[in-house]
């Protein structure tokens, strides 16, 4: 079979709800991945940061099959020897007090909007059904139904109503409008700490912490969203770091696993984790075996291989790259470590034909909101393989 067949596969039989660009790939290793025809190619998206170690790292995979011949899943109905070992690993990393872990980033949104409106009534007063949670717009914090009620991008609230209620949406950036919508019934402001699928927004430097002492003063939870900012993709392990602030709670997923397995977990204080007993929330295979294992060598492997400082240095070093780019179809480049975006100009014609142009090259990278193409590729890229990238970028779009 050839990549036309395997595509019409998919468009015949798969809902049409991705527009992927059109090549199938079969295998990945670091940087590279290959397509079924054995061309190779560089990946700019590492999976939207889920494979921050790169591809099929080799001590994460040894992680997966030493567990996998041993035991994978038992439910939360029995203990396993790998969730308190993840706990305590993760926590004492985080400096977090407490664990719950999920599957999907979805899945770590929607519990902590159960945590926090809990924690609302039990704890702060707030009278029984009137918890409010203070979002931005432009946010991305998954897709369902309640979470796609709290978006602000119309394709994604579309034909999908109603929704739940007891959210409120502000500017991002803007810690005034946070000041203002503050209410008695507000439990907690939920936040990316810079907006990746919005197109890599950063807001204005000293904006988490005047939203962190806005909560703090009206006791009111900070969450931070760190599922795509977070585990080294930004040059520090969390980007709350860059302001030295600490949330709340924060949530991480994607790369967590390295990208072998889904897995998310909300890090928490123990004043509103605390508050959940057992059968108020889980999930069958939240905290399985498999899932601590992996997540536990997925860690150790960015923090012992040095991913971490390379995505600081070598995200400065691609960015200063991409600035250089003299032509008129670039508006501007941003970004932070090796979360990076290059908006174009209205004129350029979108961004999407450039994504294709680059595919053909051998570099893979994906857009978003139309005008802006975003780099992230996995966490041990080179400076010498940056290089190879820009050759290809500078000749799409500076010719």
């Amino acid at each position: 079979m050839d990549s036309k067949d395997f595509i019409q596969l998919e468009d015949t039989f798969g809902a049409h709800n991705y527009k992927p660009l059109d090549v199938v790939l079969t295998r990945g290793q670091g940087v590279w991945v290959w397509d079924v025809a054995g061309k190779r190619y560089m990946d700019c998206l590492s999976a939207y940061s889920a494979v921050n170690q790169g591809h099929c790292h080799p001590r994460i995979m040894q992680a997966m099959i030493a567990q996998a011949r041993k035991l994978t899943l038992t439910s939360r109905a029995f203990r396993n020897d790998q969730l308190g070992l993840f706990y305590r690993e993760l926590c004492e990393l985080t400096r977090s007090h407490k664990v719950l872990p999920m599957n999907s980033g979805a899945e770590a949104v929607e519990t902590v909007i159960k945590a926090v409106r809990k924690w609302g009534y039990r704890a702060k007063g707030i009278p029984a059904e009137h918890a409010e949670i203070i979002v931005c717009e432009n946010n991305f914090h998954g897709r369902t139904i309640t979470i796609v009620g709290f978006s602000s991008d119309p394709q994604a609230r579309g034909d999908f109503g109603p929704f739940t209620p007891g959210f409120k949406i502000i500017p991002f950036g803007d810690a005034t409008a946070l000041e203002n919508a503050v209410t008695p019934n507000t439990v907690a402001f939920l936040a990316e700490p810079i907006q990746g699928e919005a197109g890599v927004i950063i807001p204005p430097a000293g904006y988490l912490k005047q939203v962190r002492k806005i909560c703090s003063d009206n006791n009111i939870v900070l969450i931070l969203d760190e599922i795509q900012t977070g585990l080294g993709r930004t040059g520090k392990l969390l980007a709350e770091e860059h302001e030295g602030i600490e949330a709340d709670l924060t949530l991480i997923g994607k790369a967590l696993s390295g990208g072998f397995y889904p897995v998310s977990a909300v890090l928490s204080n123990s004043e509103v984790l605390g508050l959940l007993q057992p059968g108020e929330h889980g999930s069958t295979f939240g905290g399985n075996p498999l899932a601590c294992a992996l997540a536990r060598e997925a860690l150790k492997v960015l923090i012992e291989e040095g991913m971490i400082d390379n995505a600081r240095d070598t995200g400065d070093y691609f960015r200063t790259a991409l600035s250089q780019i003299r032509t008129p179809v670039i508006k501007e480049v941003r970004g932070k470590g090796l979360l990076i975006a290059v908006e174009l100009t209205p004129d350029a014609g979108g961004a999407r034909p450039y994504c294709e142009k680059l595919m053909q090259k051998g570099l893979l990278c994906k857009e978003t909101h139309e005008n802006t193409i975003r780099f992230a590729p996995p966490l041990v890229i080179t400076r010498e393989q940056v290089d190879w990238a820009m050759e290809r970028i500078a000749a799409v779009l500076g010719g």
